[in-house]
């Protein structure tokens, strides 16, 4: 099919027959402008802009607005597919077609306030929606009907969360708390924040490790009142407001059982609640044909974890924060060593993904099974290898030992930020040196870094003045990358994170230096002789490949002064 010869000078009245077919065929205005001009959408949108007198932003542009729900509410912005924002006094609508009359008289009646008006791209708009759809969606209409006084909010109901459900709700505070979780689950998000304040409460959910706010509820009566409908969900005493409670419930979604588990703790402005997410069905699915490699460790890092998970004995110690993937890591090593011809016993705090063929006990202190008392009693289930969710304790710790000096391979993690970070952990807790490293085989510490979407990532040109000159050398020369965001990503730029990893592999020497109790730093100076890798390193080639950031590389690790291992 030919494509007809580009108008040399587009007018208005150009754009405005543009738009009218547009409507008509139901296709986008700069879409089908650029195909009659033959160029970008881009900039068909500032040739318009340029003939019609207004501004013309670009992603960066948009998203430095503060958007204007107070004044238009996120669904029908979503619905009419325009961005209404401040920039200081200055009220903007950005659309994407300036000549949809239907639209701007509405929006005129809507507001009854002057506004001026921008253009951007569909997809732009589209991304600034995405980006501030967590802080909406379920969680907006149920905030308008939340106000004091509703005894309903300690009232039990069903748990099956679906958005006619919350909108049939008929107590507020019911409904608003089923509203919060419903969008935590639909964000994936791993946690869900309710934060008190002198005003009310603020509400933030955690999505690929990074809090994001998602709303705030007005007023301190009803902040109360929420976190007494949680309690109630998690059989707690909603009369105890002086000391932390824990508790759990579960509630389904789109036909799937999704269990969360509930900290409540006194601050300084009230109660402030974290709800931590665990989707058994989509981590079952995520665990599917789990190996080293689907967890985006490189090549150098997984084969060291496969050498390790396959030796016959000893004990690996993995650390790193919460949420940092680390119980991922051990199910991937239990995954690739479970042939069948051995007893695995696990035990943990939850179980939260059962796997084929291996014992898994699930901790429950207020029975009086603790990670001490499950791990002595495995012991006597003759097992070949073991997996301790977490050391936790002295007991647990010293019995984690002696079971890998006793014939065991035993997997376990300890929260500390780096490999040599652990072992003073271990040795502050009362684990005896000696033993510790007579069993310990190596210590693997680990972080998950956002990965650059793959929608809106483009090149961009960085400052590396100001950095280690190891990393200026690096990333000399090389073509970095970001994403601009985009809907796929919910405007951040990122989508989907990779785990990057330091092995510190322990061989004579260093134990000697360990059990000697050596100052830190000859025991770092030892490990990077043998060639250890830091994380940051790790992380900083994936800012070289153009997976990652500088910005994700310095939120995620600390600046390594001591540069690459020298070469030998």
């Amino acid at each position: 099919m030919k494509r007809d010869a580009p108008v040399a000078a587009p007018s208005v009245a150009f754009f405005a027959a543009q738009s009218q077919a547009a409507r008509a065929s139901g296709q986008n205005f700069a879409t089908l402008a650029a195909q009659a001009l033959g160029l970008s959408t881009a900039d068909t949108l500032l040739a318009c802009g340029e003939v019609s007198a207004l501004r013309v932003f670009d992603a960066d542009r948009l998203h430095a607005l503060a958007p204007a729900f107070d004044l238009l509410s996120f669904a029908d912005a979503e619905r009419r597919q325009l961005v209404l924002a401040r920039e200081g006094e200055q009220t903007w609508v950005v659309v994407d077609d300036p000549f949809d009359a239907g639209r701007i008289d509405w929006i005129e009646h809507r507001l009854g306030q002057p506004f001026r008006i921008a253009l951007a791209t569909a997809e732009e708009i589209h991304a600034w929606l995405k980006r501030h759809e967590t802080s909406q969606r379920a969680t907006e209409g149920a905030l308008s009907g939340v106000g004091a006084g509703h005894p309903d909010a300690t009232r039990d109901l069903s748990q099956d969360l679906s958005l006619g459900g919350i909108a049939a709700e008929s107590s507020p505070v019911v409904r608003l708390v089923s509203s919060m979780i419903f969008d935590a689950l639909k964000a994936s998000a791993s946690d869900l924040h309710l934060e008190s304040d002198p005003e009310g409460m603020a509400i933030k959910v955690r999505v690929d490790g990074v809090l994001d706010a998602a709303g705030r509820i007005d007023g301190r009566a009803t902040a109360e009142q929420v976190v007494s409908r949680i309690k109630v969900l998690a059989e707690l005493d909603i009369a105890e407001r002086r000391v932390p409670q824990d508790g759990r419930f579960q509630v389904r979604l789109d036909g799937r059982d999704i269990d969360l588990r509930v900290s409540v703790m006194p601050a300084v402005h009230g109660e402030d609640a974290v709800i931590r997410i665990l989707d058994r069905q989509r981590l079952a699915d995520d665990m599917r044909g789990l190996t080293f490699e689907t967890l985006g460790f490189d090549q150098h890092t997984i084969t060291q974890l496969r050498e390790l998970a396959r030796l016959p004995y000893g004990l690996l110690l993995v650390t790193g924060p919460t949420g940092s993937g680390k119980t991922t890591t051990l199910y991937a090593a239990l995954t690739e060593i479970n042939h069948g011809d051995e007893k695995i016993v696990t035990i943990e705090d939850p179980v939260e993904y059962q796997l084929n063929g291996i014992v898994q006990i699930p901790v429950n202190e207020k029975r009086g099974l603790t990670f001490s008392r499950g791990l002595r009693s495995v012991l006597r289930h003759d097992p070949d290898k073991i997996m301790v969710g977490e050391i936790r304790d002295s007991e647990t710790g010293q019995i984690a030992v002696q079971a890998a000096l006793t014939g065991h391979l035993v997997f376990t993690t300890v929260h500390a930020n780096s490999v040599f970070d652990v072992i003073g952990r271990m040795l502050h807790i009362g684990v005896d040196p000696f033993n510790l490293t007579a069993a310990l085989n190596a210590i693997v510490a680990q972080r998950l870094v956002r990965i650059n979407c793959t929608h809106c990532c483009h090149d961009v040109t960085v400052d590396l003045s100001g950095r280690p000159a190891h990393e200026r050398e690096r990333l000399s020369g090389l073509t970095l990358r970001a994403g601009r965001g985009c809907g796929a990503c919910r405007g951040t730029g990122y989508r989907g994170r990779r785990a990057v990893a330091e092995i510190l592999l322990l061989d004579d020497e260093l134990r000697d230096l360990i059990a000697q109790r050596a100052p830190l730093s000859d025991v770092k100076a030892a490990a990077r002789r043998r060639g250890l890798r830091s994380i940051r390193a790790a992380a900083l080639e994936l800012v070289a490949l153009g997976q990652t950031t500088l910005t994700e590389l310095d939120r995620v690790t600390f600046a390594d002064p001591d540069g690459p291992v020298p070469s030998t």
